[in-house]
């Protein structure tokens, strides 16, 4: 039985983390983020930055919608 780390929003598209571990993914992408910001130097450009960026974003779009009970749609509350 697999454990799911989020949970599907009631309104819209997407997912929210509901344990411990999903919660750990997402600030560990945060922090990423946040020291990629602070540590890239400002005279290489902003191009490490938004690749360092976008590798995150996309690792943790994946992460979550695989461990997503129920998967991704959009959601129009509790109909």
């Amino acid at each position: 039985m697999p454990t799911y780390w989020f949970k599907p929003k009631r309104y819209g598209y997407g997912a929210t983390p509901v344990t411990w571990q999903g919660w750990a993914i997402t600030g560990a992408a945060l922090l990423t983020i946040v020291l990629a910001a602070v540590l890239v130097p400002p005279n290489s450009g902003w191009t490490a930055f938004f690749v360092v960026e976008a590798i995150v974003i996309a690792v943790l779009g994946v992460v979550s919608y695989r461990k997503t009970e129920g998967g991704w749609r959009w959601r129009w509350g509790d109909r």
